[in-house]
């Protein structure tokens, strides 16, 4: 039987290169993208929860087009708006700086700032609507 030489050359050397001469390509799947954690991101997300509840409930507000919108373009005699309705137009525009940074002292929290959102996205459809916000919950109030 013949015997092997041992050679230096012959202990595995670390590749440098691939199966086929080709390391180091992307992968075929990216990795998966970040989560939407930004201040739009989140009012974006509440406003359409809360659009999608009361479109399921209210048959009146599923052709209304809901728009998110920074600032308003005009001033309200009450002071700075925070939505505005457009009845014969079929729109609802929502704007996310002053619902969002006119909160109460104390009260610029997440939980805060996502029970301001909904009560505007309420208060804009019971308007649109002709009724109270409370009167938009048909089980009634939950406290």
């Amino acid at each position: 039987m013949p015997r092997r030489r041992s050679t230096p050359s012959a202990a595995p050397r670390p590749a440098r290169h691939g199966r086929h001469g080709r390391l180091g390509r992307s992968e075929v799947v990216r990795p998966p993208l970040p989560p939407l954690d930004g201040r739009l991101d989140r009012f974006e997300i509440t406003v359409g929860s809360a659009v999608e509840y009361l479109r399921g409930t209210w048959p009146e507000l599923r052709d209304v087009r809901f728009e998110i919108s920074a600032m308003p373009t005009h001033d309200n005699e009450a002071g700075l708006a925070r939505w505005r309705v457009d009845v014969p137009g079929k729109r609802i525009s929502l704007y996310r700086i002053p619902i969002e940074r006119l909160l109460p002292k104390g009260h610029d929290d997440a939980a805060h700032r996502r029970m301001a959102v909904e009560g505007a996205v309420f208060q804009a459809a019971a308007r649109y609507i002709g009724r109270e916000p409370w009167e938009l919950d048909p089980d009634g109030p939950r406290y």
